[in-house]
Order: structure tokens, then sequence, then C-alpha cells
């Protein structure tokens, strides 16, 4: 909903003679959440009931965490505007406030995350993990209430939701790769509504099109989906996409990485796709699924 709000007062900001309503509606992914998200199946978990409003008619627009977003849309979908990027790394949330690194062997922390926990394990393969779902309010509630040490939560969440000074740690890129999107609201659109476009195009955010697009063709190579241990980031370095991948085993025993750059976003996510899979990443990802 703070999304959905965010995008409604830039709209407005940008459009004052013209009303923008907010239609909530409620998908599988938030209605379910006694399981973790790797068992429910990941396929438009939390987009589908927004598709369908989109291509029902219902509404014009639909706001999403693109992180949440398959990387093959249904027919007669586009994103219209991939927003400016807030932090895209991984945040720890401590109880007591001590720092992942120091925590004594056998602690718990809490998230239902295959790709956090996979990394968690290779650099921590003493820790013990816990199932979270739920808002963030939810899980800094079960964390308080829990034996829980410590919780990860992305760090764009907790910094829109104004908890700056719950973070206890930002986790390292060398410890913890985000989700591919993590960080950037994407507001998804019918492709033959040239009207929408043309309002939203004002949102878009060109450094961050370029770099989420790369992570997404690296995601759609690997044939990965939000609950798959993959993770990327893309940054523009002077002038050009720099992109690091990684895929790991659940159990964070194996995990490899790669990096690449270039001008086309396209191309470099497929680049370092390929590398990933020459360094084992098919065999990986065929034993989890």
């Amino acid at each position: 909903m703070w999304q959905a709000e965010w995008v409604q007062s830039k709209l407005t900001m940008f459009y004052p003679n013209y009303t923008f309503e907010i239609v909530p509606m409620k998908t599988k992914g938030d209605k379910i959440l006694d399981v973790p998200l790797s068992k429910i199946g990941d396929k438009g978990l939390f987009t589908k009931e927004l598709e369908n409003g989109l291509l029902n008619r219902e509404i014009d627009m639909a706001v999403h965490s693109l992180k949440d977003m398959p990387t093959l849309l249904p027919r007669g979908l586009t994103i219209s505007a991939f927003c400016e990027r807030e932090a895209p790394r991984d945040v720890y949330l401590s109880k007591n406030g001590v720092l992942l690194e120091a925590l004594p062997s056998g602690s718990i922390i809490g998230t239902s995350s295959l790709r956090r926990k996979a990394q968690l394990k290779h650099y921590r393969p003493d820790l013990n993990f816990m199932d979270l779902r739920g808002n963030l309010q939810t899980r800094w509630k079960k964390l308080i209430e829990s034996e829980m040490a410590g919780i990860v939560l992305a760090a764009a969440g907790v910094k829109r939701l104004g908890w700056k000074e719950r973070i206890t740690q930002i986790l390292p890129e060398d410890m913890m790769l985000p989700a591919v999107g993590q960080g950037s609201i994407s507001i998804e659109t019918v492709e033959n509504r040239s009207d929408i476009h043309e309002l939203l195009s004002l949102l878009n955010h060109g450094a961050t099109e370029q770099a989420v697009r790369a992570e997404r063709a690296l995601m759609r190579k690997l044939e990965g989906g939000c609950q798959v241990p993959i993770g990327a980031l893309a940054k523009i370095v002077e002038g050009q996409i720099v992109l690091r991948g990684m895929v790991a085993r659940l159990d964070g025993a194996h995990l490899i990485k790669a990096e690449g750059k270039g001008t086309d976003p396209e191309e470099v996510g497929l680049d370092v796709a390929g590398r990933l899979i020459d360094l084992g990443a098919t065999a990986i990802l065929a034993e989890i699924r």
C-alpha cells in the first residue's frame, strides 16, 4: 500500500488535473501466510490478481515490487515504468544489536527466502533458520516475541516504513546479493494503452531500468523465479552496466558467482547467466527443482 500511495502522490503532483484512485487487491501471496513461499509455487504469486484486473479493465495500472514479478509477463501486458530504485540490498535487524558475524553458533535467523538462507548458510553454516511470512510489522512482532536472534529484510521496505534506526547492519554484497529487481517499484499496464504509458513516462528512471533489465535477463535465462536461490545486482558505472550474479545450493555448501559488464542490458544479463551456467548453475538449479 505504501508503494501504491507513493505512485499516487507522484502522479497527482505531475498531473494535478487528474484523479488517481487506489483499488486495493489481495493476492495469493498476501492470503497464504502459514506456508513458506517456496512451497506455494511462485508463478504470479503476488501479481496474478492485479494482472487479471488489468486485463479485465478494472484498473489502469498495477503497482508491484519488481522483485515479485515473473520475468515473462502475460500476453498483452508490459511494464511501463521502473521507478527509481531505493537501496537494493538486504539488511539484518537484530533483537539485541548483535552483528551477524558475532552471533553464537545455533542462533536462529528469521527469513522465508531461499536466496537469503542459502547465502547466510554459506557464510555461517552454524546458524539455524525459522520461516517468516507476513508484512513488516508482523515480522518485527514475531522477532520480538520469539526465540529468533534477528531477521533479514529488504532495505527498501524497511526504509520506506521509517524503520532505518532498527537496522543493525546493511549486509555487504560479498555476503548477500539481493533478489532480482529488489528495491524498484514497477508499474504494469496493458500494452495498447498509450495514454497510460505517456502518463507514466515521468516516473520511469532510466538508470534503474537499465540495471534491472540486465538482472531480469539473467533470471530469465536461468529460468529462475523469486523462490530460487538466485541473486543479482547491476549498477551503472561510468556509463556501463556492471552485473554480479549468484546461484547457490539450498544448504549453502556450493555457491557460485559471476560478473560481467557492457552497455546493453539484455546482453549483459545473458552473458553473466552464461558464465554461471559454465560454472554449474544448471545442475544446482535442477537439483533444487
